[in-house]
């Protein structure tokens, strides 16, 4: 996959210092929000970029015009073999 990604920062200082106004000791606070912003980065690298989508569509396409190539060949020796 693309890697060229824009990347949408997690504040973990923030989110740290919200679980600990919230009465999560430091530590945990801490860990907590490190884990989330791995959970985050993990999500996004798993995303489809625009140009992912048009390699797979491009795919798709040339599948799709064998798949009628071979349809129409079939056909034309089907009808050369019935007349």
């Amino acid at each position: 996959m693309n890697m060229d990604r824009t990347a949408t920062a997690f504040d973990t200082l923030a989110a740290s210092r919200n679980l600990e106004s919230a009465g999560m000791d430091r530590s945990h606070a801490e860990a907590v929000a490190t884990e989330l912003a791995n959970a985050a980065r993990a999500e996004r690298e798993s995303l489809a970029t625009k140009a992912d989508l048009a390699a797979l569509e491009n795919r798709i396409l040339k599948i799709a015009f064998g798949v009628v190539a071979a349809q129409t060949a079939l056909t034309v020796g089907l009808l050369k073999l019935i007349g």
